[in-house]
């Protein structure tokens, strides 16, 4: 028996030369391949059709030669196509023969095998297509022609705090998107571009389209395409090379003045953990309520608070005391204010303390975790009272004040140990906003060093660099106990101390660099911390092999490391 080449490339069956074929080499390549169809072709190998299965049994009821030679009459003609037409293929021509120029056969595309194939360019259509939608734009929901949710992506989902494993389809959008019109675009069908539409207390620039099918609306999808209307001023500014200025955010206009501070949209990060801080925070923003902001140092804590002042829509300004600088002997005149001749050395005129000068705006007490226990019953007084006595006065002055705290410290730690009052502590934690530190959320860090480059670029005038990949994995894999401080400070060095236009592995910080081969560098006088910082992320990689069921692939993914990088640190841990 003679045979041609073939691929195989889709199965795993040759091709049976017709001149020379019997029925026993029929019967022995089908019980090699039972699934796949058997290919005659002939002496040049070309096709010459496939054997008919039902012909040659019916043959076998009658004779039992099995050395008969295979008749042409049992074959069935073959549709061949060429390599180019593959991909337009259609199931109503399978099985399918493709052919070189000459005419040949190649290879054969079998039902099972086309549908197999279709079925992986589903899923990579379907895996593209989530890609698109959680990361095109800030926000994407689709309703069905009833108004009512089919799905929203995660950074909108994030944005609103809903809890990612909480189920929205099938509810009105209006019950979960604030002040949404999607439910009338489905009704009238006009698209609605580049609107401006208010969600928790910011003002966001959104388009919400219908979907047709048929001529009839199926439903309409609504995108968030910026979070808020001063990060699309300052796009425009970015593409002038100019600065544009932000109109009002609020109807009152009372951030004008306050150019220096940091909106929501300024605080960089596409990471789940960085979203739900944000959108607990814009929750605080549209309460009166205290709000108590913790993370380590670094993280930007500072920023939320801001953030936060800019959001509430208060006309006065925002006050930030570092509670921590300021001796405590000058802490209580700082905060409260003094009269005139409280104490030698008081200015004539008395002075106003921060309280009364954050009226109608927002005080931020930093570093509030370093207060002696005198001075955090004075604080308590105030934020019950919502009023402050001068140092040597007698006189309350009422206030209008919203207060934001923050600290590195473990506040319940030190209030079962007696050094912080467990009454002020629930007093300030009546909305808390966790900033996590930028070990836990990797994929941040690129956003990070191409924010920062282009920043101190321009800054220095100089040309923004490159980093190449292996630099980049070991960015991403040094846990920065500094968090975004250090990074800057990293980052500005780079700026400035690296020739040429590409960051490689030997520009790095030799404490960054070495992270990547798995070196500490430890000291006896870091071996404490590092230790502990290498336990956390031991523990944040753990959970995230958990939540995969052990896939360190997808782990890798959501860590935002490369899958070697995983494996290293892995085979480190063990």
């Amino acid at each position: 028996m003679g045979k041609a080449k073939a691929s195989k490339k889709e199965h795993n069956s040759s091709f049976i030369m017709i001149e020379e074929a019997k029925v026993t080499d029929i019967l022995k390549q089908k019980a090699e391949n039972s699934s796949d169809p058997i290919l005659c072709v002939d002496e040049k190998g070309k096709p010459a059709g496939w054997v008919n299965e039902q012909k040659l049994y019916s043959y076998l009821e009658k004779e039992k030669g099995l050395d008969k030679k295979i008749k042409k009459g049992w074959l069935d003609e073959a549709y061949t196509v060429r390599e180019d037409e593959t991909a337009a293929l259609q199931a109503e021509y399978l099985p399918a023969v493709v052919v070189n120029k000459k005419g040949q056969a190649s290879r054969i595309i079998t039902t099972s095998a086309w549908f197999e194939a279709e079925y992986g360019n589903l899923i990579q259509q379907r895996n593209v297509a989530q890609v698109i939608l959680e990361s095109a734009y800030e926000g994407i929901a689709v309703v069905d022609k009833e108004g009512r949710l089919k799905q929203m992506n995660q950074a909108y989902r994030s944005f609103l705090g809903i809890d990612p494993d909480e189920d929205v389809s099938g509810r009105p959008a209006e019950d979960i998107i604030e002040n949404t019109r999607l439910h009338e675009v489905v009704r009238t069908g006009i698209p609605e571009k580049g609107e401006i539409q208010m969600i928790q207390g910011q003002k966001m620039v959104v388009h919400r389209l219908p979907i047709w099918e048929d001529g009839e609306i199926a439903g309409a999808v609504g995108m968030l395409i910026f979070e808020g209307v001063s990060e699309l001023y300052r796009i425009l500014g970015n593409a002038a090379d100019m600065n544009v200025e932000a109109p009002f955010e609020s109807e009152d206009g009372q951030t004008r003045g306050q150019s220096h501070l940091h909106r929501f949209e300024d605080i960089i990060g596409e990471s789940r953990a960085i979203k739900e801080s944000k959108s607990i925070a814009r929750k605080a923003a549209r309460t009166n309520a205290t709000v108590l902001i913790t993370g380590e140092s670094g993280t930007g804590k500072e920023l939320f608070a801001q953030a936060i002042h800019l959001t509430t829509g208060r006309k006065g300004g925002f006050i930030s005391v570092n509670c921590a600088a300021i001796p405590e002997h000058l802490l209580e005149s700082e905060l409260f204010g003094y009269e005139e001749g409280a104490f030698t050395g008081a200015k004539k005129e008395g002075h106003i303390g921060k309280f009364e000068a954050s009226h109608n705006g927002t005080l931020f007490l930093d570093e509030i975790g370093n207060m002696s226990l005198p001075m955090q019953a004075k604080i308590l007084r105030v934020l019950e009272e919502r009023a402050v006595t001068k140092v040597g006065g007698l006189a309350q002055i009422p206030l209008n004040v919203k207060v934001i705290a923050a600290t590195n410290a473990n506040l319940e730690k030190r209030v079962k140990d007696g050094t912080f009052r467990e009454d002020l502590y629930y007093r300030l934690h009546v909305i808390p906003v966790e900033v996590a530190p930028l070990r836990q959320r990797p994929k941040d860090i690129p956003l990070l060093f191409s924010h920062y480059m282009q920043r101190f670029s321009k800054e220095n005038n100089m040309e923004a660099k490159q980093m190449d990949p292996e630099a980049l994995e070991a960015f991403m894999s040094y846990t920065w106990p500094g968090n975004i401080r250090e990074l800057m400070n990293v980052t500005e060095q780079l700026v400035t101390l690296v020739d040429g236009k590409e960051i490689t592995l030997k520009d790095l910080p030799a404490i960054v660099s070495t992270k990547l081969n798995g070196e500490t560098g430890e000291t006896e006088d870091n071996h404490s911390l590092k230790s502990e910082q290498h336990k956390q992320e031991k523990q944040v990689i753990i959970q995230a092999l958990e939540k995969h069921e052990g896939n360190k692939s997808k782990a890798a993914q959501d860590l935002g490391i490369h899958r070697t990088t995983l494996y290293k640190k892995l085979k480190i841990f063990k």
